[in-house]
């Protein structure tokens, strides 16, 4: 198989989950105390590959003992979710996370040392088994999605690409007004054909609507993407495979603020908490155009649409100059400089104040062509 048609194999899915499992009943069968060794996901454990540009997982492993009164109940949950999921693979449901949660939540009565009766829940809320489905992921090194496991997708694409889904071919330049909603399992796509020159991810959706009711990727032959804020998990993985399989440059779009900022840096380096999928979701190749700070006085913004910074953008602002991602780079730390210095931050609307077009007509042809991109 190619690597663009990296299409999932259930086979090897359910294979790689019931091999966790077995591990568990061998440990059992040889006497041996059961346990599960889990990569930890924290901060700490949080490291930045220079050379690759990405965040990934350190080296740190937690045991996750059954005899470990400390661990016990951990344990007894990723069995669980564990046991739930390999059941959903095994009969070919598709259940959110939601539909995890509520399937494995119940209760348990036992009676302590004093002969007092007690309840314990499996689990209190939903983070408790996010945490668990996430640490699946990591003993796996399955993707949730390719487990079956359905989120609240959100990403939309359009553009000059024709893809095939469930024996469709769905040729993403024909979607009229519309966009077509990147699915939560990105990797049972297959990308067909795609004729374009570059991609282009807009932070916001109402940005995304107007560019694309403009026929802004038909003019300028190139892939349009949002993924309506702080990107999901799906439309990050749709945006490394265009870029990793079809070698095309990638641009981001996002307001000019820390959060912005920060966007931007989740599309091309990964996100902290999801460190262990960098390689699967960040596009080091990402390229930022805009909005900068510096873009306030050289496009002659108007007073009116620029918008004071609270003290949350700037403690932010603060934070990203101490990320490895954004220290190593002069261009950013100039621009995060001056946005704590002038406390002032803009809209990607605010260029409407040269006109409605000046975004489409303007704006982001100047970048790209003039290479006024940060990196």
């Amino acid at each position: 198989m190619s690597r663009r048609q990296l299409l999932v194999d259930e086979k090897k899915v359910l294979k790689r989950l019931e091999s966790l499992g077995k591990e568990i009943v061998t440990q059992i069968l040889k006497g041996e105390p059961p346990k599960l060794v889990i990569p930890v996901r924290t901060l700490s454990n949080t490291v930045w590959d220079k050379k690759n540009k990405i965040l990934r997982l350190g080296s740190r492993k937690a045991v996750r003992d059954f005899f470990d009164i400390g661990e016990s109940k951990r344990f007894m949950q990723t069995v669980l979710m564990l046991s739930i999921v390999i059941k959903a693979r095994r009969e070919g449901d598709y259940p959110t996370i939601r539909d995890l949660y509520y399937t494995g939540k119940h209760t348990i009565e036992y009676y302590d040392e004093f002969d007092r009766k007690r309840r314990e829940e499996t689990w209190n809320d939903q983070r408790e088994s996010n945490a668990v489905i996430q640490d699946i992921e990591v003993a796996t090194g399955l993707l949730r999605e390719h487990m079956g496991i359905m989120h609240d997708a959100k990403g939309k694409i359009v553009g000059n690409l024709v893809i095939r889904s469930k024996g469709y071919d769905i040729d993403l330049s024909k979607m009229g007004s519309g966009a077509y909603a990147i699915p939560p399992n990105v990797d049972k796509i297959e990308i067909r054909k795609v004729d374009v020159d570059y991609v282009l991810v807009v932070e916001k959706d109402a940005i995304f609507e107007r560019l694309n009711e403009e026929e802004f990727w038909k003019k300028n032959n190139c892939i349009l993407m949002t993924g309506r804020g702080q990107p999901d998990r799906s439309t990050r993985r749709m945006l490394r495979r265009l870029w990793e399989e079809y070698e095309l440059p990638v641009y981001i779009l996002t307001d000019c603020d820390a959060y912005g900022f920060y966007i931007y840096s989740v599309y091309k380096s990964g996100s902290i908490s999801l460190s262990y999928e960098s390689e699967r979701l960040a596009t080091p190749g990402a390229r930022f155009i805009g909005v900068t700070v510096t873009d306030i006085d050289e496009y002659k913004i108007p007073r009116n649409y620029i918008i004071k910074a609270t003290e949350r953008d700037v403690k932010r602002a603060k934070e990203l100059m101490g990320y490895p991602w954004f220290k190593e780079s002069k261009d950013w730390m100039k621009q995060l400089n001056l946005f704590i210095k002038r406390q002032e931050k803009i809209e990607i609307e605010a260029l409407s104040g040269h006109g409605f077009k000046f975004l489409a007509r303007t704006y982001i042809p100047n970048k790209i062509k003039g290479r006024k991109w940060i990196e």
